[in-house]
């Protein structure tokens, strides 16, 4: 089963491509690999999940975030790709949690996003990840992903 015919089986469905909010372009192709901009929880033109880990917002909330976000990041890729079946290895994510200075969960936040990759691609969705805490994201957003990742 490919990619796409298992995110229908997930019950889930890509969005558009996201539109840039600023200066810059979705996704970048060069040779055989793509780099994604960061990318919100976006559903339908709509931020989902505003504020912070550890005051606003919890753990599940900040995961499910997480997960929009790697939903958009891969849209982002099937922009440049074609298809996401042209995807052949999940290489690193780099995700960014707008949390309170004491928030240590950042990790736990990221495996929306992580744990959706390794669903969807399976031994080809483990990558490498950093997790990073910041004090704010554009929008008031959560959650930002970024993905790179070798096409076939």
């Amino acid at each position: 089963m490919g990619v796409e015919e298992k995110l229908k089986a997930l019950g889930l469905s890509l969005p558009e491509a996201p539109r840039p909010v600023a200066a810059y372009i979705p996704a970048v192709k060069i040779d055989n690999m793509v780099y994604t901009a960061g990318q919100l929880a976006f559903v339908k033109g709509e931020l989902q999940y505003k504020g912070r880990l550890g005051k606003d917002l919890t753990v599940e909330e900040g995961y499910e975030s997480a997960r929009i976000c790697a939903l958009n990041a891969l849209a982002a890729v099937k922009g440049v790709a074609g298809s996401l079946d042209n995807i052949e290895r999940i290489v690193r994510v780099t995700g960014y949690v707008n949390s309170t200075g004491d928030f240590t969960d950042q990790p736990r936040v990221l495996n929306g996003a992580s744990e959706l990759l390794k669903e969807l691609f399976g031994e080809a969705g483990l990558h490498a990840r950093s997790a990073i805490g910041v004090n704010a994201l554009p929008l008031g957003a959560s959650v930002e992903v970024e993905l790179i990742v070798l096409l076939c």
